[in-house]
């Protein structure tokens, strides 16, 4: 062996030192994460200077740099060496000889080099044709040579980046989102790409380079963790394949976890999935504000111009209760006071989800540090506000992942704690526990009009797998959470009932319908007996479909959902029992009895407003508890166009209708065989406080003598507000139910909620010519179920010809 041999095999400045001192690294197990990182990013450093000296002897004007993760500090096991040789454009020859004695030692190593010879103009020239180029430039760090040379060239590719952001920002946005549609969601893959999926590493770098730009910058809180978190993943891949790969493999897994100290798998990919979390979130907030930034900016001279130089002020427009919205953003209203209002977090969601609008980070931090926590029973508001939410389609999705973000979701449903982020390690199945329940409850919100409680389908939609989280089968474990659950969130003991029923058997059609024999009558009646009554078969039929909707593409097909749907015809024969009925009326109460008298001698509208407030909380609010809304109480002598009237007086006065019932009262015989309506309603203001009773009574009785035009009133408001690009709702839904009822059409409208709406459907009916005998009005989130038992004018049911047409014209006129 020669001397030199000798000196390359004990020192570190020569090739064989460098790969044993490596090794050593590698395998010693006493150092790893980032401090492994470091110390191999110093090894290679000192490598990489002493090929330099020994190579470039008394060549000056040339400089050796690291650029992109290597001018970082973070050297993962197998990652590539980012080198620029640097130089100022003389001797050329020199440079080039040069180079050749840096990168052949590199290769003979067997490391994977990505390599430039450049001169500062070349390199600027490189960045601004090659925005891959000018974020690696952005980490450039010196390694040996003329400093000078590095530093210049660093405050000029640095310079260049702020001056020209406002037009490369959206270029490198464009980059992110080209390569999430190539490589998926991170957070949801079961093999997931730790540097190319979006979550990853190069969207942790992206945001890096955003903040570089001045102007934006990512949410810190978690987002150093999580980009550690995943470069410590890449280096115990790397170890456990020998492989400079950044796939995150199934077969790898188990060694990876091993290697990182972890249980199993599962906690493994439950780690990634989380870190994924917090920098998609990241990049969300991110983008958002850099769009607003670049926004402001284009139209800044002209507002300026327009206020004679002054500051423009942000127009701020009222969504709910202590929300509004702000720069495209839902914001809390000045006057919210989130220590306040345990509810306010999920107005505020709900409010953003059915406008289209992100939640702003700072509304949500704000929320999450002040809110104190909700009692138990949520009040009535809450659960509503949560159904909204649920039912608003693929909006749901942001507004969701901005709650939990910041830890509001499990403190709304601790047994969230258990599902969030766990893997599902089934081929059909594209996501995560939690984001299928999230996924399930988009897909209900567009079979609400399928089923007489939307409320419950959303629901059950959110919690069918939540027992995923607990050993043992799920179906069994979720019934009892979803029981605890429903009693939490404030439904009554027999809702809560048909909740934990549904999640106990959200598989139980699919199941059936694809394994047994429909035509043996046992089959259907174990199916009958397990669901009990038509509406939770109606629930558990739409809570199928939107569970395998939401699977996956594999999960669902015609075949499927005819095979189902049999299933469900049949069950259904077996569950019609004896005929439904209208309910009968409750006998009136002396309040009311008082009101119908006085409204027949008056021969006009008299009402009354009684607040109904909440239980109050066990933790005392100061000035008592807020009431949900108020019983309004409307007696008017029976005649035409009462519904309309009162729905659109209260619609003019933006008074939100929970719940309405309509009947005709007789008068007692003392007074005289005369007939009044009665308008029994729970209202809330839509904003601020509610209008005095003599306002209401006042254009009450304008707008049965036609002397206030409510649709011109409406139509007025609606066209002052711009439309908002919440998504697309499913269109209304109008049936009759056959054999509702013995006396009279039962006219079905499932819609949503929207200002006005009832004055809709009373305009409609009062158009068709006929008489609402009485109505059952509920909202359920954003969702209005309605009936109406509806006559001829001589009080009989409507003939099944009249009765189709009047639905049909119902439904048309809800369209338009």
């Amino acid at each position: 062996m020669t001397g030199t041999d000798v000196r390359e095999e004990t020192d570190d400045s020569g090739p064989g030192g460098y790969a044993a001192a490596r090794l050593r690294l590698l395998t010693e197990g006493a150092r790893s994460g980032p401090p492994r990182r470091s110390a191999l990013a110093e090894l290679t450093d000192d490598w990489l200077t002493g090929l330099f000296t020994a190579a470039a002897g008394a060549t000056g004007g040339v400089s050796l740099v690291a650029v992109g993760g290597y001018g970082r500090g973070e050297l993962s096991p197998r990652s590539d060496l980012d080198l620029l040789l640097l130089h100022d454009g003389a001797g050329a020859g020199a440079v080039a000889a040069l180079a050749d004695r840096l990168w052949y030692p590199v290769w003979d190593l067997g490391l994977a080099l990505d390599h430039s010879v450049r001169t500062p103009a070349e390199a600027r020239k490189a960045a601004g044709e090659d925005l891959k180029v000018q974020l690696g430039l952005l980490d450039a760090r010196h390694l040996a040579g003329d400093p000078a040379l590095t530093a210049a060239l660093r405050t000029t590719a640095l310079a260049d980046w702020r001056n020209q952001a406002p037009g490369r920002l959206p270029e490198l946005r464009e980059l992110c989102a080209e390569r999430a549609e190539r490589h998926g969601e991170l957070q949801y893959l079961l093999e997931p790409d730790l540097k190319e999926a979006r979550g990853g590493l190069r969207d942790a770098t992206a945001l890096r380079a955003v903040a570089a730009s001045w102007l934006a910058d990512a949410p810190r809180e978690g987002l150093a963790d999580a980009r550690r978190r995943l470069l410590d993943v890449r280096d115990a891949l790397h170890l456990a394949t020998g492989r400079a790969t950044d796939r995150l493999a199934l077969q790898e897994q188990d060694q990876v976890a091993a290697g990182l100290g972890l249980l199993d798998a599962d906690t493994l990919l439950r780690q990634v999935y989380e870190a994924a979390r917090v920098i998609s979130y990241a990049g969300d907030v991110t983008w958002r504000e850099v769009g607003r930034v670049l926004r402001s900016r284009a139209v800044r001279p002209r507002l300026r111009a327009m206020l004679g130089g002054g500051r423009p002020v942000a127009e701020r427009s009222p969504l709910a209760e202590g929300v509004v919205e702000q720069d495209g953003e839902v914001v809390l209203a000045h006057a919210a006071r989130p220590e306040r209002d345990p509810v306010l977090p999920l107005r505020a969601a709900a409010a953003a989800a059915q406008a289209g609008l992100p939640l702003s980070l700072h509304a949500v931090r704000r929320m999450a540090a002040t809110t104190r926590p909700l009692p138990a029973p949520w009040p009535a508001e809450a659960r509503e506000q949560l159904v909204t939410l649920l039912g608003s389609g693929r909006a749901t999705i942001g507004v969701w992942e901005a709650l939990e973000a910041e830890g509001l979701i499990s403190r709304l449903l601790p047994d969230w704690e258990r599902v969030r982020c766990r893997p599902q390690r089934n081929a059909v199945h594209l996501w995560t526990v939690d984001r299928h329940l999230i996924e399930t409850a988009v897909r209900a919100s567009e079979l609400t009009r399928r089923v007489s409680r939307p409320d419950l389908l959303l629901v059950a939609a959110l919690l069918h797998d939540i027992g995923k989280g607990w050993p043992g089968d799920h179906s069994v474990a979720g019934e009892i959470i979803a029981r605890d659950v429903a009693a939490r969130i404030g439904f009554d003991q027999a809702d809560a009932t048909v909740l934990a029923t549904l999640v106990r058997h959200h598989l139980l059609l699919i199941e059936t319908a694809t394994r047994r024999d429909l035509d043996d009558p046992a089959t259907v009646r174990s199916v009958a007996e397990a669901v009990g009554t038509p509406g939770t078969l109606e629930l558990l039929h739409a809570l199928t479909e939107s569970d395998a909707l939401a699977t996956g593409p594999a999960a669902w097909s015609s075949w499927r959902g005819s095979l189902v749907a049999d299933l469900v015809r049949r069950v259904a024969a077996v569950l019609a029992g004896e005929e439904s009925d209208e309910p009968e009326p409750a006998a009136p109460t002396a309040e009311q009895e008082r009101l119908a008298i006085e409204a027949f001698r008056t021969g006009g509208p008299v009402l009354a407003l009684r607040a109904q407030p909440e239980p109050a909380p066990e933790e005392d609010v100061p000035g008592g508890p807020e009431p949900l809304g108020v019983e309004l109480i409307i007696a008017v002598p029976d005649q035409p166009g009462v519904l309309p009237a009162v729905a659109g007086v209260l619609a003019v006065h933006r008074l939100t209708v929970r719940t309405a019932g309509l009947r005709a009262l007789r008068l007692p015989d003392d007074v005289e065989d005369a007939s009044v309506l009665l308008l029994n309603w729970r209202v809330a203001a839509e904003y601020g406080s509610l209008p005095q009773a003599a306002r209401l009574r006042a254009d009450l009785v304008r707008a049965l003598d036609g002397s206030l035009d409510v649709a011109g009133r409406l139509a007025e408001r609606d066209a002052a507000y711009p439309r908002r690009r919440g998504r697309a709702a499913p269109p209304p839904r109008v049936t009759v139910a056959p054999a509702a009822s013995r006396h009279a059409t039962v006219i079905e409208v499932r819609a949503q909620d929207a200002p006005g709406l009832l004055f809709r459907i009373g305009a409609a009916l009062e158009k068709a010519a006929v008489w609402v005998r009485s109505m059952h009005v509920s909202t359920l989130g954003a969702n209005a179920v309605d009936a109406f038992y509806v006559t001829t004018g001589a009080g009989a049911p409507l003939p099944p010809r009249d009765a189709a047409s009047t639905a049909e014209a119902l439904e048309e006129a809800l369209r338009g």
